[in-house]
């Protein structure tokens, strides 16, 4: 289970990308990986598949393993780790809220 979502800002902390900062496009818990803005791109050579159609060569963000990124927290502005805090919603429902580890604040 990884504790990053789509739409959070993180940084990555190791790689050719390492101390980037920005944010989850596109989340692929089967692989255990991310497609973050801006990282980890490489060159794709495009052939014309139909008439008219352009080939070259397109620059694009392949996925990074989630073990390489941390989340960053919206409070302090620092990377975190995170934990999972059950709070009860009603007296038969219960809701997990993430929180940063460093300076306590909930961050969903």
């Amino acid at each position: 289970m990884t504790k990053i979502k789509v739409g959070d800002e993180v940084v990555v902390i190791s790689g050719k990308d390492k101390e980037k900062r920005s944010k989850v496009i596109q989340k692929i818990p089967k692989e255990n990986k991310l497609v973050v803005e801006g990282v980890n791109i490489t060159k794709r050579h495009i052939k014309p598949t139909r008439r008219g159609q352009e080939s070259g060569i397109v620059e694009r963000e392949t996925p990074i393993f989630t073990g390489k990124v941390m989340l960053i927290c919206p409070r302090c502005g620092k990377r975190t780790r995170t934990g999972v805090k059950v709070l009860p919603k009603s007296p038969r429902e219960k809701e997990k809220l993430r929180f940063c580890k460093k300076c306590g604040e909930v961050i969903d």
